[in-house]
């Protein structure tokens, strides 16, 4: 299915106007960056950047999206005729997926004419907004467990293929498995899943239920047991499922307080080895305020695809360099109040001292590494051709791992839940 109408008409207006005065067709650099992190806030991740390729390589216009723009008159016959044959050739680069990003990181560098590369602009930021913005929420999340495992199961907090997004996102964030069928289709995610309180009410009893999932799915299933009383449930499923029960689901309650009683009375009935996953509406405070309590893992849903509060990452895409019509590159920035920004291309560099982060350096005009520097930017389209290591479950799994890498290299006050700056300055430096 083409990608091409998901975008806003005022490119199309702009790219008619562009190509009838002859500015469109003027080699052009944007940029994707954010101003500013959400409140509290020390880093974000990248993601969304297999998405993105994936969408691009369908970026075309048939007949029927050609046939639409004409009937609603929204650009002349001669951009039909362009857009009919449009294909992005130019250079993208960007930071890899599963990078970590602060304010005015340039995330996606995209270099080609005017015309190709602005039709772009809505498809990129809705999907680095969204994806950005549920990975930097599930990062969070990932550090409040403290090792402890976590699945995302918000597809019903959010919309059907936000869902998907969500769960990839969430996974290379370091989340372990989601609910979500299509996610693991697609991406390569692991699934997870076993039964709701609808199952239980379903059932003359509770204990009918819990042998007929048993039945089904081994003694090492996962059983929700807060579906009418939780001291009665644990004992009816360690005696219907034996002490190698894996799993009890508790959905609701005084978390600190049934977790601590569960583990207790599992621990006397013999079921030492049996694990106790929690799943009632959590966030990272609420994972954070877990960790004293012997639970062994987390289900979290609305929390993770809304973005934990801010269900976008305040991503824009901005020209920053064009050719003039002598074919020279020329710096181009805004000066709005607020809203001013630096013109050129960038190289951006992250600075360590021992391997830790110590600075985000955006240099204008040079393409200097210094020793203890690392290079963000990687090459993902040359030419229009998308490099396949960034696409498909492959690419999800690099991002995972890349995503570890780089948050590895922070310092610890990251990590807090706090108010606070991002954990590293952005600098400019002007050659």
């Amino acid at each position: 299915m083409t990608s091409a109408l998901l975008t806003d008409r005022y490119e199309l207006t702009m790219l008619d106007a562009g190509l009838r005065d002859g500015t469109a067709l003027r080699r052009s650099v944007f940029e994707v960056f954010t101003r500013r992190l959400p409140a509290g806030r020390r880093y974000g991740i990248v993601a969304g950047t297999g998405r993105f390729l994936e969408q691009l390589s369908r970026f075309r216009f048939g007949d029927d999206e050609l046939a639409w723009l004409a009937e609603a008159d929204v650009v002349g016959s001669e951009t039909l005729d362009w857009l009919a044959d449009y294909r992005f050739t130019g250079d993208i680069q960007g930071y890899r997926e599963g990078e970590v990003f602060f304010p005015n990181s340039p995330l996606l560098v995209v270099e080609s004419s005017f015309a190709e590369a602005v039709l772009l602009e809505t498809l990129a930021l809705s999907v680095f907004n969204y994806d950005s913005a549920v990975a930097s929420a599930a990062a969070r999340m990932v550090s409040a467990a403290d090792g402890r495992p976590l699945a995302e199961m918000g597809s019903r907090r959010t919309g059907e293929w936000s869902a998907v997004a969500a769960a990839r996102a969430a996974f290379i964030a370091g989340f372990g498995a989601t609910s979500n069928m299509e996610a693991g289709r697609l991406w390569g995610v692991p699934t997870m899943g076993t039964a709701a309180h609808a199952f239980t009410l379903l059932h003359d009893s509770e204990e009918d239920a819990f042998r007929s999932q048993v039945d089904a799915l081994g003694p090492g299933t996962t059983l929700l047991i807060d579906t009418y009383d939780i001291p009665k449930a644990v004992e009816t499923a360690v005696r219907v499922a034996g002490p190698e029960l894996g799993s009890v689901r508790i959905d609701s309650g005084d978390l600190p307080q049934l977790v601590a009683e569960v583990r207790a009375q599992l621990d006397s009935l013999g079921a030492t080895g049996t694990r106790i996953t929690v799943t009632n509406d959590l966030d990272e405070f609420t994972i954070a305020a877990l960790r004293a309590a012997p639970v062994d893992s987390y289900g979290v849903g609305t929390s993770v695809v809304t973005g934990s509060g801010h269900p976008a990452a305040s991503m824009v895409f901005k020209l920053v360099a064009h050719h003039d019509a002598d074919g020279r590159w020329v710096s181009v920035g805004k000066k709005s109040a607020e809203k001013a920004t630096v013109g050129g291309r960038k190289f951006p560099v992250r600075a360590r001292r021992g391997g830790i982060a110590s600075a985000e350096i955006v240099r204008v005009g040079s393409q200097e590494v210094g020793a203890s520097e690392r290079t963000l930017l990687v090459p993902l389209v040359t030419g229009g051709e998308i490099d396949p290591r960034w696409l498909g479950p492959e690419g999800v799994l690099a991002a995972r791992s890349h995503r570890e890498a780089a948050v590895g290299e922070l310092p610890p006050a990251a990590f807090s839940l706090g108010r606070g700056e991002a954990i590293i300055p952005t600098r400019y430096e002007v050659v």
